[in-house]
Formats: C-alpha cells, structure tokens, sequence
C-alpha cells in the first residue's frame, strides 16, 4: 500500500492554532454563562405560588403539541369492545407511529402507478388535517 502524501502548506497545526481557537470558544461560553448567572443573582426572577396538593386546578391544558392526543383521550367512551377507553387512547396512536416507522420495511418495492401516489398523498393529508383539527379543538374546548 502507498502512503498518502500531505503537503504542509495547507495545513494548520493543532497545537497551538486550534488548541488557541478552541480556548477561545470555551472563555465565551463561560462568560456568557457567567453574565447570565450574575443576572440571575443581581434580579431574581422568582418562584409563583407554592403547590397546594389538595385544590385541583379547573381545567388544566397540556402543552400545544399534545392537544391533539388529549382531545382523542377526552372524546373516547370509557369502555370500547370491553377494553378501557384510556388504553384505547394511549396504544393506538402509539401503535400508528411505530407503524409510520416500520412503512418503509414493509412497503419498499417502487410505485408502479400514479394511483397509489395519490392515494398516499391524500392519505397523508387527511391525517395532517385531522391532527390539526384535533389540536385547534382541544385548544378552544
């Protein structure tokens, strides 16, 4: 095997170019970090009200991004097909995304027609149109 040649007039030395650089980066990470950290000393923000374990807020909202599982989880009746409504409401939305990822190992043979395109395509704006449906709903409910 030949060796590979380097010319050295285009390279950089590690010590102490980079090593100087690298320094550089980490002293204004720590200064930033202390400029925060004073900050924070100088005018606290503060700590809301202490929790009160036996008053339950009236209604409490999750976060944007699971508005559209906690609507399903609201509007789902207690007992479907025997089974908790609860349950229903967590595996099949777990099952659907494990499925979303193992498509591509169960489906990899190339399309062969415009037909299955389009139904894939509206397939996936149904869905997109329903998730968003089903976040706008649980924001206003």
């Amino acid at each position: 095997m030949s060796e590979i040649e380097h010319s050295n007039e285009d390279s950089i030395p590690f010590y102490p170019d980079h090593v100087r650089t690298e320094f550089y980066v980490v002293l204004g990470v720590l200064v930033v970090v202390l400029i925060i950290a004073i900050a924070g000393m100088i005018k606290p923000i503060g700590i809301g009200e202490p929790a009160d374990p036996l008053n339950t807020p009236q209604h409490v909202k999750p976060e944007w991004y699971f508005l559209a599982l906690y609507q399903i989880l609201k509007k789902i009746p207690p007992i479907v097909l025997g089974i908790q409504g609860k349950i229903i409401g967590v595996v099949i939305p777990v099952l659907l995304v494990g499925l979303i990822f193992i498509w591509p190992f169960l489906d990899n043979k190339p399309d062969k027609s415009k037909r299955i395109y389009w139904i894939r395509l509206a397939f996936v704006i149904v869905a997109v149109i329903t998730i968003i449906a089903l976040t706008i709903w649980g924001e206003v409910s």
